[in-house]
């Protein structure tokens, strides 16, 4: 299956065309380099905006649909009975690549018990493990600012699987349309 989009599209300085498996006027769905949670995805706008406050109504309206059209698919495909849906809207908040970007993560009864319990996502995406820039930074070959941590347990996906995913959730998405 080619790529969506004959146009490169870029989260932060970052391109991720292959990664990206629903496209819409204003916004895009891309499969996450080191998921917390199978399914986790983010949906960003086209254009770079850092913040929420930096987009103008149609793209929020546009953000916000295409938010809840992937949920329901992510939902649907991973056999979730909830979501997360999370901004980390600053570098304050977390947000680790400066455009703006909406997590959504499928969940499960009980699915972080081990971890805590259910509110342990957030930790998550506050730590290393949702460091979604320090994740495309080392797979661009660039040395990171700061040492690498061992996260043995889960590794940062090939652009391969990346690909074979958004192909697979780029069907889902058509085939939730019909």
């Amino acid at each position: 299956m080619p790529p969506l989009t004959n146009s490169t599209i870029y989260f932060g300085s970052f391109v991720v065309t292959s990664q990206v498996f629903y496209k819409t006027a204003y916004s895009f769905a891309l499969v996450n380099i080191k998921p917390l949670l199978p399914g986790h995805v983010l949906v960003s706008p086209l254009r770079a905006a850092k913040r929420l406050s930096d987009l103008n109504h149609a793209e929020v309206t546009d953000l916000f649909m295409t938010v809840q059209e992937v949920g329901r698919m992510v939902e649907r495909v991973y056999g979730a009975s909830s979501l997360n849906i999370a901004i980390q809207d600053g570098p304050a908040a977390g947000q680790s690549v400066p455009h703006l970007h909406t997590h959504i993560i499928p969940r499960q009864n009980a699915d972080l018990d081990e971890h805590g319990g259910g509110d342990a996502i957030y930790g998550m995406l506050e730590g290393d493990d949702g460091d979604v820039g320090k994740h495309l930074w080392e797979r661009s070959n660039r040395r990171p600012k700061f040492p690498a941590v061992d996260d043995s347990s889960r590794k940062p996906r090939t652009e391969e699987e990346m690909a074979e995913e958004a192909q697979r959730l780029a069907r889902e998405m058509t085939r939730q349309r019909l």
